[in-house]
């Protein structure tokens, strides 16, 4: 029977096109080429868009609850899908706390509000879901060049990145900032790699 203690979470979040999904799969890379049985979870925007469910700055109640309940669910699937090996990781393209830095977000650029039942409902979704081992969030460098078929909303991906670290700070998680500068992904990459490699001893 798996403990547990085998089962290591490392999640990203932050504003779009600053790098998240490109880190989980160089630390993927890193871990299969030590023989860690990983799962990375991933796309819920795009399955979103499919459902449909407004996306962005039009995030509602509902279409952030997906995104969180459905989150959630892929790390739980994710997990289940792993070896029972000395040490297993799911790496989550896009932590829960995500989706509610995005609807926050959402709720400025529209100058809207909600119920606070419905703020609370989403809250307790997020905050019931197991605390992640290791947790990154990037940070917007408004210098770097986004691909020019991507159109987005300056002051929205904006929003999203401060209401990211805003939301993180609020709720005392531990986290670890990732820039845009390489020495702070190389960094990031070794702290996994170190969690991993710490976790497998036991």
């Amino acid at each position: 029977m798996v403990t547990p203690k085998n089962l290591i979470r490392i999640g990203v979040m932050g504003t779009h096109s600053t790098g998240k999904s490109l880190l989980m799969r160089r630390i993927e890379m890193e871990l299969r080429a030590r023989d860690i049985p990983v799962q990375r979870t991933g796309h819920l925007g795009r399955r979103a868009a499919l459902v449909p469910l407004p996306k962005m700055q039009n995030h509602t109640v509902d279409s952030t609850r997906w995104v969180l309940a459905t989150g959630i669910a892929d790390e739980i699937a994710a997990a289940a899908r792993l070896d029972d090996a000395p040490v297993r990781v799911v790496l989550a393209d896009r932590a829960c706390w995500d989706a509610l830095a995005y609807f926050r977000a959402a709720l400025e650029w529209r100058g809207e509000a909600v119920p606070r039942t419905d703020r609370e409902a989403l809250h307790r979704l997020a905050a019931a879901h197991t605390p992640y081992d290791l947790l990154f969030a990037t940070v917007l460098d408004p210098d770097q060049p986004i691909k020019p078929k991507h159109d987005y909303d300056a002051r929205y991906r904006t929003l999203v990145d401060h209401h990211t670290h805003a939301l993180l700070r609020e709720e005392n998680v531990p986290y670890v900032r990732v820039t845009s500068d390489d020495t702070s992904k190389a960094l990031a990459i070794m702290q996994a790699l170190q969690l991993c490699g710490t976790e497998a001893l036991v």
